[in-house]
């Protein structure tokens, strides 16, 4: 069955800014179960997180992993304190993810090798902050630009990061869902990390390897000229499910309303510009 959520969020201390998002998860057309989960908190009015993972297929327990994955880390986002700022916070509740997986698939014979992705991300104010482990993704749309933010870490992936194999071969490569890195699996987790600039008209979508491996990019930035997050995270599950899709697929979508982003210096005087309020 699919699980949806939705929410809206008009900030009172600025009254042009906006955050309207959704998810959405599908077992797809093949599958009986559904690996995938996904999540969202609200911190506060301008505080806003979403996330997404996808349990490793073939192993025990994907499932279990994946919906600890997403519940974990909201929690322990929301028991952490505030004055860690976002970034840290977020690293360290999948962190704690990793832990409780980790730990019961060792007390759990029959889970002893589940694993999971995990794609989450923090929108503060006017700032994104995003922690990645697996082969879900996240893009920035801007206008007609779509860009994945993310790395995948699969071993696909890694073999064209190094030019042994070309970016079109690694979409069909025998290895492009093999992963390199996960949750679960080891007791501390190599998790990215990153940040960046958003404002009004820009778009960040989060979803497993169901959704893109069937749809293109330019299909997912098509499918944002709905206004309403909610309708284009069902677009998209239905357009992907019309192919045929052989896996899961879920999909969160954050769409922001008010000023559009800022170039951000960068460096020390992006820092100076910060201080002072420029």
């Amino acid at each position: 069955m699919a699980t949806t959520s939705h929410d809206e969020t008009d900030l009172s201390s600025a009254p042009e800014w906006g955050l309207r998002f959704a998810t959405l998860s599908d077992p797809g057309t093949e599958r009986g179960n559904n690996e995938d989960a996904c999540g969202t908190l609200v911190e506060s009015p301008t505080h806003v997180l979403v996330a997404v993972a996808d349990g490793v297929s073939g192993e025990e327990g994907g499932e279990i992993a994946s919906r600890a994955a997403v519940d974990v880390t909201l929690r322990a986002y929301k028991d952490s304190p505030a004055s860690w700022g976002p970034l840290r916070r977020l690293y360290r509740a999948a962190q704690q993810a990793n832990i409780e997986i980790h730990d019961r698939a060792l007390v759990v014979t029959e889970l002893r090798r589940m694993s999971t992705t995990l794609t989450a991300i923090a929108v503060d104010g006017g700032m994104v902050h995003a922690v990645h482990v697996g082969d879900s993704r996240l893009y920035l749309i801007r206008g007609d630009t779509i860009v994945q933010k993310t790395k995948d870490h699969t071993v696909a992936a890694e073999r064209r990061r190094v030019g042994l194999i070309s970016a079109e071969r690694a979409k069909a490569h025998p290895d492009r869902s093999v992963l390199t890195r996960s949750l679960g699996r080891e007791l501390i987790a190599a998790v990215d990390r990153l940040s960046f600039p958003v404002g009004g008209g820009d778009t960040l979508v989060l979803c497993s390897d169901g959704l893109y491996n069937v749809l293109e990019d330019a299909e997912v930035r098509d499918a944002m000229a709905a206004d309403d997050p909610e309708a284009v995270c069902k677009a998209l599950v239905d357009g992907a499910n019309a192919r045929g899709t052989p896996d899961n697929l879920t999909v969160g979508i954050m769409k922001i309303t008010g000023p559009a982003a800022e170039a951000q210096a960068s460096g020390l005087r992006g820092l100076v510009n910060k201080w002072l309020g420029r």
